[in-house]
């Protein structure tokens, strides 16, 4: 590590190492510094997911989305906190920097088509088409930095196996049934455990891993050192220009200088007790709420940027994007958090609340899920829900943590994750439910669900309920009756994803100050800044899609490169330490 860099970036998320790529592939000099021992942050967990309308990829597939029909959507979605000039910036600089990763870096896509946007029915919606997805990529590719890549969250690998699309996940539920399936899980074991065995980790990388690994690679290919256990402590900040930052290796601190600025994507603040008691209104004490994001995300960036006088913003509808775990417990009396993001949507599973009443579709996305399960903690007292499924479908699709046939049921029964019930009044007396409420709903929800409806709820009536649902079910994707004993039920608590509030940027990311001035030196991406979809979830991906634009867009507002200018060579004539762009 020098004395001196063009750029310095705080953090290693995709907003932060697509600022550093893009940089340095225009000739700059950068530092990335690493809170943590290991690098990827919350992308690394991810479902790797990006929401970028117009991308190369839908297109070949000849995909047509007008951005007239783009922009309708997210008015409809951001309303009050549409920004216009963010917006803009980002759909033109979505396709442009998905273009550039793919032909200057090692980060490659593949479409996902028939991945729908979360309100495909409101203006503007579509069923599919807007979502791309990081290409599998080795581990091995990464040499002696795949020790340092952020593993996937344990509770959603199976044996510490990525998965990197829902076809893949129906290979597992089916393989009792079909040969092929069979087959391919076999393959697939074999060859995990080999790597398992000569490597200590899965080589396949998938989802958000596979984005963050190929980010990382493009990064050392371009000339970017990627520091770990390199936490930034402090801006540098001289006649109100941001210089450089404070960073601490081996317990000690040293100034970093930054000729042309300093980029936060430090991860948000999930991780942070005193801004989700400051900003999550179901988190009273900071301490009801259970995030599966790195432990590193304690809102380094917020406070940095207020210390430098940037605004940063919490008075959005939705501070966080929203999502409903369980607590796992572990074998040495700790507590893994598993998301629920497709258990939810499949036929035979309801959620109620402790008056064992139903209060959501379930197959609605996670965010909206957990915006109905805040409405229903400020009735019931406690923020939290149960999913309850019959036999058949646990059997079939698994529940939560709990997999599917032919692993066993009884260790997450025993440790009190999974409870079950002869009857449904059993089931509810175990959770601490109303026995008469959730006889009465379930009764209620069979007559219906029998020819796959679901009238109260409306669940499997859009393309993205049907999208993670049962494509293969008699019934419905999404609607079956609860009637083949014994019931289970697993209690959901508030989690997130990432966080939305945060520092308000403009549309070249550059930090805002309270006057609506840029910070000089200054720019903060992903998490860290403000969500530009104003505090709702339009599609899978949303996080990662701005988080990869804006950082490009960020690298070369850094290198004095237009962002219009799509075309220009990618090296820019500089001298080190040339004054800070503004």
């Amino acid at each position: 590590m020098k004395d001196q860099y063009d750029v310095v970036v705080a953090g290693s998320g995709a907003g932060a190492l697509a600022a550093a790529v893009t940089a340095a592939k225009a000739g700059l000099s950068v530092l990335v510094l690493e809170k943590e021992p290991l690098f990827g942050g919350t992308t690394a967990r991810s479902g790797g997911v990006l929401w970028i309308p117009g991308n190369p990829m839908s297109k070949a597939l000849g995909i047509d989305d007008p951005l007239d029909a783009v922009r309708t959507y997210l008015r409809h979605e951001t309303g009050a906190h549409f920004d216009e000039k963010r917006i803009e910036a980002f759909l033109d600089a979505g396709p442009k920097a998905v273009a550039f990763f793919q032909s200057e870096t090692a980060l490659q896509f593949v479409a996902v088509p028939e991945f729908s946007d979360y309100h495909p029915d409101a203006p503007g919606g579509r069923p599919g088409g807007r979502a791309i997805l990081a290409a599998p990529y080795d581990a091995g590719q990464l040499g002696a930095d795949a020790r340092r890549l952020r593993p996937p969250l344990k509770e959603i690998t199976f044996v510490g196996m990525m998965f990197n699309a829902s076809q893949e996940v129906q290979h597992f539920f089916n393989v009792t049934r079909s040969w092929t399936s069979a087959k391919y899980v076999a393959r697939r074991l074999l060859t995990h455990a080999k790597e398992m065995l000569v490597h200590g980790r899965a080589q396949r990388l998938t989802n958000g891993n596979a984005l963050a690994a190929r980010l990382a690679r493009s990064a050392t290919d371009a000339g970017v050192e990627i520091a770990t256990s390199a936490p930034v402590r402090e801006l540098v900040i001289e006649a109100g220009v941001v210089r450089g930052v404070v960073v601490e290796v081996d317990g000690q601190r040293r100034t970093v200088r930054a000729g042309r600025g300093v980029v936060l994507g430090t991860g948000g603040f999930p991780q942070d007790p005193a801004l989700r008691k400051q900003l999550f209104p179901h988190a009273p004490t900071g301490a009801e709420h259970w995030s599966p994001a790195p432990p590193g995300n304690t809102g380094d960036g917020w406070r940095m940027a207020e210390a430098a006088g940037a605004a940063t913003q919490g008075d959005l509808p939705n501070n966080a994007a929203w999502i409903p775990v369980s607590r796992v417990p572990r074998s040495d009396g700790s507590f893994g958090v598993f998301p629920h993001l497709i258990d939810r949507y499949k036929p035979g599973v309801i959620a109620v609340g402790r008056n064992g009443r139903r209060f959501v579709n379930e197959a609605n996305s996670y965010h909206d899920f957990g915006q109905a399960m805040q409405r229903l903690g400020r009735e019931q007292g406690e923020t939290a829900a149960w999913l309850v499924a019959d036999h058949r479908a646990l059997r079939r699709y698994g529940l939560g943590f709990v997999k599917p046939f032919p692993l066993p049921l009884w260790p997450h029964l025993r440790n009190g994750y999974l409870l079950r019930g002869g009857t449904p009044a059993e089931l509810a007396r175990k959770a601490g439910l109303d026995p008469a409420g959730l006889e009465q709903t379930i009764a209620e929800f069979n007559g219906p669900a029998e020819r796959g409806l679901d009238p109260a709820f409306g669940k499997g009536t859009t393309a993205y309920n049907r999208y993670l649902g049962d494509a293969k079910h008699p019934i419905s994707h999404c609607v079956a009756p609860l009637d083949q004993g014994p019931w289970y039920a697993i209690k959901l608590l508030p989690g997130d994803l990432g966080t939305f509030a945060g520092i308000r940027t403009d549309e070249f990311a550059r930090a805002l100050a309270t006057d609506g001035t840029p910070v000089p030196g200054l720019y903060a991406v992903g998490n860290d800044a403000l969500s530009v979809m104003g505090g709702n979830y339009p599609g899978g991906g949303i996080t990662l899609g701005p988080a990869l634009a804006f950082g490009w867009i960020a690298g070369r507002h850094l290198a004095g490169i237009s962002t219009q200018d799509a075309a220009a060579p990618a090296r820019a004539v500089h001298r080190q330490g040339d004054a800070v762009a503004a």
